[in-house]
């Protein structure tokens, strides 16, 4: 079942998505060569703590830290490590945090240091394809309007899209209905409305798109061992459009 957040509820999913907006923003600032991943869940744990948030990835099935800190190949929610990261490395920071009751979500893609051209490519072309997801965001459009439009753009610079990982609704639950896929075709699925928040998160490969289990047993890779990008935003369904929740000025 979808749930409809009130006004009220989306005020307070604002105040959270600002801090989580900021936390992430402190978190870039730290990401170079020679630097742990669990490092830098231990520096999202306490940012956490300061503003007053929990995690909501920590515990939740049973997942052991706050953060998701996944390398290269690694797809999404790689558990971070003593893994140092290197010159020419690109890491996907996937983070959710609960603030007065409700959750918001969102993940970035970085280079470590100087990287090649394709890998940059891929990370402009994720971040790209989440701000034309986003502008499918609108009452009376279709969630499948959302898959599609950013399919078609990805697939147009000649990389792939995750099937078996999607999108989610988010509010008291950090995962609710409904499912938000990054493939699809227009007018299929449920029908977009005021009050629906969603997390549109694109998740894009250099080669094939099929993934397997990492060996933490949490993460996702690509079955190819190919490169793999990620971008989310926590976005409200306002009356005449979108609202992105998770960055400081809360429009694009």
């Amino acid at each position: 079942m979808i749930l409809i957040k009130t006004p009220k509820e989306i005020e307070i999913m604002v105040g959270g998505g600002k801090i989580l907006a900021r936390i992430m923003k402190k978190l870039e600032k730290e990401i170079k060569p020679g630097i742990t991943t669990k490092e830098l869940d231990r520096l999202v744990e306490s940012l956490i703590f300061k503003f007053g948030a929990n995690c909501s990835f920590k515990g939740y099935e049973g997942y052991p830290t706050c953060l998701c800190a996944s390398i290269n190949d690694e797809i999404v929610h790689a558990v971070p490590s003593e893994r140092i990261l290197k010159e020419g490395d690109i890491i996907s920071l996937d983070l959710g945090i609960k603030w007065k009751g409700f959750h918001t979500d969102m993940a970035v893609t970085l280079p470590v240091g100087k990287i090649n051209p394709q890998a940059q490519k891929l990370i402009e072309v994720t971040k790209k394809s989440l701000e034309i997801g986003i502008k499918e965001v609108k009452p009376g459009n279709y969630l499948g309007d959302i898959g599609y439009a950013i399919q078609k753009y990805v697939e147009s610079q000649g990389f792939g899209v995750v099937r078996e990982l999607c999108g989610h609704g988010i509010g008291k639950n950090i995962h609710e209905d409904p499912e938000v896929l990054n493939f699809g075709e227009r007018k299929t699925g449920a029908k977009i409305q005021e009050g629906m928040v969603l997390c549109l998160e694109p998740m894009v490969t250099v080669g094939d798109w099929r993934i397997k289990k990492s060996d933490d047993g949490f993460g996702y890779k690509t079955k190819d061992n190919s490169l793999s990008a990620h971008f989310e935003h926590t976005i409200a369904v306002t009356g005449n459009g979108f609202q992105i929740l998770t960055n400081s000025i809360g429009m694009i």
